[in-house]
């Protein structure tokens, strides 16, 4: 898929260059993502207005939470970002400002890395199954394997946090929130992962810390006890375990196929986007 360029500093053997990225509000956080975003998905209409930047901000897919923004607050906010050197106003053909991202210095992270950071900056909290799945319409991201690095990567940068402990269901959130945010949602998790963790048999993640989080994620199911249909007799560990692994490896798949259907709206909103520009640039 075709993505914005991306610039790099990097010389082999050369020190790592100074962190140039700081925690910025929620609002500033949903306007550097749908930047990253329609970057990357749909770049004909990418550097973008900031009429563009309201439709893409309050879009109902692929964002949570829902927002309803005006043109005031998207204006407030690239004021904000263009200070801190995440955003520029660049010229267009027309009378039209139009406004592009610079994360990839900002932050300091490569094409998968800012699709990842894209993601987490507009749902929140995510397993790495969603994550996977939903960063994949953006850079291709083969499979869990070809994450856990990435993942590894942004984590020594501070870009993004664990929720929960690493294996299945790992859930994962970026770097970017205020302090007091960050402690917020980090308790929560923790409570309820010490809640979880008192009921061995549960396999299910951080419900409420989730629905917080994130938007349209799959009802996690927490059954008690796993049992054979036909006897009633409770299944083994080994069994479990096998069914824990089956269901990850469903909600990976459908973390993909939300992807997938997340582009397909994206690309259906094309045609309006171009409309829009093209009043803009009449003055209508």
């Amino acid at each position: 898929m075709t993505s914005d360029p991306m610039t790099s500093n990097d010389q082999p053997g050369a020190s790592p260059p100074p962190r140039r990225w700081q925690p910025v509000s929620a609002l500033d956080r949903r306007v550097l993502g749908v930047l990253v975003e329609k970057a990357k998905t749909t770049p004909d209409v990418y550097p973008m207005s900031v009429n563009a930047l309201v439709n893409g901000s309050n879009q109902k897919n692929n964002r949570f939470p829902i927002t309803q923004l005006d043109t005031d607050d998207i204006e407030e906010s690239l004021d904000r970002l263009r200070g801190l050197g995440a955003v520029a106003e660049v010229q267009s053909s027309g009378r039209v400002s139009k406004f592009r991202h610079y994360l990839y210095d900002w932050l300091g992270v490569d094409k998968v890395e800012l699709a990842v950071m894209a993601e987490l900056l507009l749902r929140g909290a995510q397993t790495e199954g969603e994550l996977r799945g939903r960063a994949g319409r953006m850079e291709p991201i083969a499979d869990l394997s070809a994450l856990r690095p990435v993942l590894d990567s942004l984590k020594a940068k501070g870009l993004i946090v664990s929720l929960t402990s690493a294996g299945r269901g790992h859930v994962v959130t970026h770097g970017l929130y205020l302090p007091d945010e960050l402690a917020r949602v980090r308790a929560q998790f923790a409570a309820e992962s010490g809640a979880a963790d008192r009921d061995e048999t549960s396999p299910r993640l951080p419900s409420a810390a989730i629905a917080a989080s994130t938007a349209g994620a799959a009802t996690k199911p927490a059954p008690a006890t796993a049992r054979d249909s036909s006897s009633g007799v409770p299944a083994s560990p080994s069994e479990l375990e096998a069914l824990r692994r089956e269901l990850a490896e469903v909600r990976g798949h459908v973390g993909q196929l939300r992807g997938e259907l997340d582009e397909l709206a994206s690309q259906l909103r094309r045609k309006v986007v171009d409309v829009q520009e093209i009043k803009d640039s009449l003055g209508l």
